[in-house]
């Protein structure tokens, strides 16, 4: 793609957009009496504009109905769950069965390492990457402690090569193999949060199998923003956020996979609560708990209507859009944005999210060496809405479903000026 660093290369890219019709379907927030470029959807996507609707359908069938709503609102309540993880198997690449939504990521990560961080006193070790999200840290170094393990000696991290931001699949690989005997589990974000790297899912799931280690994933960053096939990977757990890509509000409700070797196994061990019991047996209100042959059986607690049904509402646009198409259009956002980041002079930053666009989604983080809060402020300041995070990144992350490459070519703009008076 020959690509050109003007606004009517830019307008001419979105007239030629079949996806350009969902950015009407969004509220952005305003600055300076207009549109903010608002690329900072890997942080909390915006609002889509059939979220009110959706709402207020389930507060009138509350009205109407009160608890019959389980079975006789529009959108019976009973299977609530369900009518967000049926729109998320094209997305992630698994079975309905495979998928719910509940909890919160975090909560959701604990669950999960309930039932495949199982150490003993040969395997204990958990492999993740080297500067994962700190919430991902926090579980892991609690969930160790709490199996009685030191985290100085039960936590592996691979990090990258000095003088490198991004870490090596064959350090990854070679890790695994040399702790095969020691390994329980590896864990990793599918997208590092902060360099924006995608790594290399089915290599590292095959290599953790070959070492007798479960292997899972945090797709916070990954979610509905690139497609995977976690089913045909064999990824054994996944977990993810829904209030980024997905725009399922802020603290939106989490989602899992388990992949269904597990799932099926009604042994497999896993916590207990009433929605993930059997749901023919489960208004018998009887001692013993059969979990459902699915992902459903890790569910707990009632479905969280209230704080599913803004995700229902994104995730009809991401069906009606099509996550392949997506795909294709966030690779030639991001690539129009690198290219015309590389047009920059007299500003002194770094872009450490890999050249390869299989190897990263929408986002690239610019690390800035110096002066980086005070170019974050100045951009804030202009109308554009992209996120800091320390030491000294800030990610620009253009989301195919709403973003357009205007608003790419406007951000080049805003900071083609700022470096000029810089």
């Amino acid at each position: 793609m020959e690509y050109v660093a003007s606004l009517a290369f830019a307008e001419e890219k979105d007239r030629q957009d079949p996806l350009h019709k969902f950015r009407d379907q969004f509220y952005f927030p305003q600055r300076n009496g207009k549109d903010a470029i608002y690329l900072c959807g890997n942080s909390l996507g915006l609002q889509s504009k059939n979220v009110k609707a959706a709402i207020e359908q389930e507060l009138a069938d509350w009205q109407q109905c009160a608890v019959e709503g389980y079975w006789l609102a529009k959108n019976p309540w009973l299977y609530y769950q369900q009518y967000c993880s049926k729109p998320l198997a094209g997305i992630l690449g698994a079975s309905q069965q495979e998928l719910t939504v509940m909890n919160t990521l975090t909560v959701n990560l604990h669950l999960m390492m309930l039932s495949f961080y199982r150490p003993n006193k040969e395997r204990f070790k958990v492999l993740m990457e080297a500067g994962a999200f700190p919430s991902d840290q926090y579980a892991v170094e609690t969930q160790v402690k709490f199996h009685g393990y030191d985290p100085e000696s039960a936590i592996l991290e691979v990090s990258p090569r000095p003088g490198e931001h991004l870490i090596r699949l064959e350090d990854i690989l070679e890790i695994i193999t040399r702790e095969s005997d020691s390994l329980a589990l590896v864990l990793f974000g599918g997208i590092n949060y902060y360099t924006g790297q995608f790594f290399d899912i089915p290599a590292i799931t095959a290599a953790a199998h070959k070492a007798g280690a479960y292997a899972g994933f945090d797709l916070a960053h990954v979610a509905g923003n690139i497609p995977v096939e976690l089913h045909n990977w064999e990824v054994d757990f996944a977990v993810w956020c829904s209030y980024k890509y997905l725009n399922g509000g802020p603290g939106a409700v989490g989602g899992a996979f388990v992949h269904e070797k597990h799932a099926s196994n009604r042994d497999f061990l896993r916590l207990g609560g009433w929605w993930g019991n059997e749901e023919s047996a489960r208004f018998k209100m009887e001692k013993g708990f059969v979990p459902k042959k699915e992902a459903e059986g890790w569910q707990q607690s009632t479905a969280q209507v209230f704080n599913m049904v803004s995700l229902k509402a994104s995730l009809e646009l991401f069906e009606a859009a099509g996550i392949g198409a997506l795909r294709s259009k966030s690779e030639g956002m991001t690539n129009y944005l690198e290219f015309l980041l590389q047009q920059l002079n007299g500003i002194n930053f770094q872009i450490i999210t890999p050249e390869n666009c299989n190897e990263r989604g929408a986002q690239l983080s610019l690390l800035f060496q110096n002066k980086g809060k005070e170019i974050h402020q100045r951009m804030t300041d202009a109308g554009i809405i992209v996120d800091w995070r320390e030491p000294g990144v800030i990610r620009v992350a253009p989301a195919p479903l709403y973003n357009s490459y205007q608003d790419v070519f406007h951000f080049y703009e805003i900071i083609a000026n700022i470096a000029s008076n810089a």
